[in-house]
């Protein structure tokens, strides 16, 4: 990887999901929608957390935090999606391209550690009933999210840094509707080797680590399930544990798709319609997951509701 004093290239071109002008039109109403839905949806469950006191447990502070990541996960490329889509302009400065990558890249991991961090106290809450007050803290759960932060901008400043020494000085067209790692590495003019080598260490670890600890604590879960006999108190239980595993599905499986494979022609046309997945349709999916299936999250976004009405 060399080092580059200046480069030559001042800004870039989203070349964007299509440019097709007939599906231009569909696909910026469709987007406009999902990215609305997930700004309301999401700071929706962020205001209730904040101002109900009965969602003041562990549980809902780490949904809060994960609502509040989603809605400026999305935030980050779909605005500037919607206007490469409604409008011929699709230029982004270099160093705008950077913050993008930097913020898409320091929310993502962030919310791969709250996962993790939610698995954990799910483990908690159903292995060691007795003790979760004890095991699940308020000093232990704040400490959590704070790692989860930190962990999370160290290893976006780690490819942020990276990728912006790189020398850009020919071509500026990024096949992508927003500027990640992989498509930027294939327009570097220079040896891009080390460069793909510790994305794939370094998100690898990340992801395939955190993934790993969530697993072992649903193994645990697992297990301890069988020794329920209620049915009651096992359906509870699963209750409880079904929404976070859907997200973690969806989350896990685009994001394997997307960064654990060769940056190849292919693989980041792919990578558009996979990126469409993760930063459009599952941050406006997430609170749908929770709110649906949580009757404490219903019961506090009505009483904000109806007092809403009330103040009018």
């Amino acid at each position: 990887m060399e080092k580059s004093n200046e480069t030559s290239v001042k800004e870039f071109i989203l070349l964007g999901i299509t440019n097709l002008p007939q599906l231009q039109t569909f696909l910026f109403i469709t987007f406009l929608l999902f990215y609305l839905f997930s700004f309301v949806g999401n700071l929706s469950i962020v205001t209730v957390v904040v101002t109900d006191h009965g969602l003041h447990t562990p549980m809902y502070f780490f949904l809060g935090n994960l609502s509040f990541l989603d809605f400026f996960y999305s935030t980050t490329t779909v605005p500037k999606m919607l206007s490469g889509l409604l409008m011929e302009d699709k230029t982004i400065s270099f160093q705008g391209c950077i913050v993008q990558l930097h913020f898409f890249h320091f929310l993502g991991s962030t919310e791969a550690m709250f996962l993790t961090s939610m698995s954990y106290d799910r483990y908690v809450a159903i292995c060691n009933p007795l003790r979760y007050h004890v095991l699940m803290s308020r000093t232990i759960y704040i400490t959590l999210a704070c790692i989860s932060w930190l962990a999370g901008l160290s290893y976006s400043l780690t490819h942020t840094i990276l990728t912006s020494r790189l020398p850009f000085c020919s071509t500026n067209k990024i096949t992508h509707f927003f500027c990640d790692i992989k498509p930027l590495l294939r327009l570097a003019c220079t040896d891009t080797h080390v460069n793909e080598g510790l994305v794939s260490i370094i998100t690898g670890s990340v992801a395939l680590g955190t993934f790993i600890l969530i697993v072992i604590s649903y193994a645990f879960i697992a297990t301890h399930l069988q020794n329920i006999r209620s049915d009651q108190g096992r359906n509870k239980a699963i209750s409880t544990c079904t929404s976070h595993l859907i997200v973690v599905l969806l989350y896990y499986g685009t994001g394997f798709c997307t960064y654990l494979r060769p940056a190849t022609k292919d693989s980041l046309e792919q990578d558009r319609v996979t990126g469409v997945l993760f930063t459009v349709i599952t941050p406006a999916l997430n609170p749908l997951i929770y709110a649906l299936r949580n009757k404490d999250v219903k019961r506090a976004l009505r009483k904000l509701f109806l007092k809403g009405q009330c103040l009018k």
